[in-house]
């Protein structure tokens, strides 16, 4: 039987990554798992024309705001009893969501996807299609625009 102990939940505060958490919180509630809370800052590429302007700031203010709102999301699943981590990583986050799966043996995650299409998707790509081909264990991809099948 398979036994979901730890979920993984990539979040990067999009409508479909706050459906992921509602999905996380239910898997949760129904299996007595963990949440893992996990939020990627993409290093932002420093163009060498400039070199006055101050990169490491933006990211550090990107890096603050994050962890702002994934306490907020913590606090919310945290005070109905769930056990609730959270992390910050800088890095690709297709990387850091597979390495994070190791680390914490994760063995099951829930995941927004945006829904890209075209060449929006083809220059953008996809962390989730790229999760989905190399992780060790199942993964759910919540969309912004599905029916939900939970409730409040």
């Amino acid at each position: 039987m398979f036994k979901i102990n730890t979920i993984l939940c990539p979040v990067d505060f999009s409508d479909a990554a706050r459906k992921a958490v509602d999905y996380a919180r239910e898997f949760a509630v129904s299996t007595g798992a963990s949440i893992y809370l996990l939020h990627v800052v993409e290093p932002i590429p420093i163009p060498p024309v400039d070199a006055s302007l101050n990169y490491i700031q933006i990211e550090e203010e990107l890096e603050k705001a994050a962890q702002t709102d994934l306490n907020v999301l913590k606090d919310s699943l945290l005070s109905k009893g769930l056990k609730v981590d959270c992390g910050l990583e800088t890095g690709n986050p297709s990387d850091i969501i597979l390495e994070k799966v190791e680390e914490l043996e994760v063995n099951f995650i829930i995941m927004g996807s945006h829904g890209r299409k075209g060449l929006n998707r083809l220059i953008m790509g996809s962390v989730a299609d790229a999760v989905i081909r190399k992780a060790v264990c199942p993964v759910l991809i919540v969309k912004s625009e599905e029916k939900e099948f939970i409730g409040e």
